[in-house]
């Protein structure tokens, strides 16, 4: 019957596997390494920041693509705009072409919401599992109890700190975003603000450290990593790369080579057509 209960609970909380992983990590950053409980949930997240490092360099190439594919996407909205169906249809089959996934835009942040809930539990139930056995201290700059609400003491300053971090953030992870979309996702930190404050405050720390990591992030790989080339534009007069110029009958050079031709001589370009016809007088012979 225990075993039942047991497996009914395992599966009722899918992540309490990763919830006691992170609650390890934790003790071991405290009693191995030597910090204290705030600045291990500090070690925490460079730790994942850095385990996703290639998820987020693969998010900054899938940006890249958007930013310089983005007057292509347009015109084909514009073209299909009548036709939804077509139109994603067009838009699945160019992200396609051109191996794009916009898709791994947010695969940092999926990858870490899973965390983000299991370390809230493993704060939850801090005071009840982990300090009756370790010990330390939870403040973090004798400021913030890491297990208390952060509505309590010096919490309001770590939520200041938090939602500025999170809109710069935010400012570089929507640079390729449409205009609607951009201030939405620099809104939304400020509207999440009442459903925070009970929110332990070690959770704050944990998403103001990935915030700020993201900052830098931003700030670095604007600067080091190349942006791609944007595709060639054409227009309707342009030719297909694999269709060769016409050459004319007559074995002159036709295009742009004629142009070229007559631009190095400084002579007019004859203009081809049919032989003139002259007219001959009639009753021919001179008056003598």
């Amino acid at each position: 019957m225990s075993h039942l209960v047991l497996q009914v609970l395992a599966f009722s909380n899918p992540l309490r596997p990763l919830e006691t992983f992170l609650q390890h990590v934790l003790i071991w950053l405290h009693e191995t390494v030597g910090f204290t409980w705030a600045w291990s949930i500090v070690a925490l997240t460079v730790m994942v920041r850095i385990l996703l490092v290639p998820v987020t360099v693969r998010q900054i190439h899938s940006m890249q693509s958007l930013q310089a594919h983005a007057p292509e996407m347009k015109a084909l909205q514009q073209k299909w705009k009548h036709d939804k169906q077509r139109q994603n249809e067009e838009l699945m089959k160019f992200y396609k072409e051109n191996k794009i996934n916009p898709a791994s835009a947010c695969l940092p942040i999926v990858l870490q919401i899973p965390i983000f809930i299991s370390l809230f539990y493993v704060l939850r139930h801090f005071d009840e599992r982990v300090l009756p056995h370790y010990g330390g201290s939870v403040e973090w700059l004798n400021l913030v109890d890491i297990t208390e609400p952060v509505k309590d003491g010096w919490g309001p300053l770590l939520l200041v700190i938090y939602v500025a971090s999170q809109l710069s953030s935010s400012y570089f992870m929507s640079s390729t975003m449409q205009g609607a979309q951009r201030v939405l996702l620099m809104v939304l930190p400020v509207v999440f603000v009442p459903f925070i404050l009970k929110f332990p405050a070690g959770l704050m720390l944990y998403w103001l450290t990935t915030n700020l990591w993201t900052t830098g992030q931003g700030i670095i790989t604007r600067r080091l990593m190349p942006k791609p080339a944007p595709p060639e534009k054409r227009t309707s007069r342009t030719p297909p790369k694999d269709e060769p110029e016409p050459a004319s009958g007559n074995g002159a050079p036709s295009g742009s080579k004629a142009k070229a031709q007559t631009a190095g001589t400084g002579a007019r370009k004859p203009v081809a057509g049919p032989p003139r016809r002259v007219k001959r007088k009639r009753g021919g012979g001179s008056k003598r």
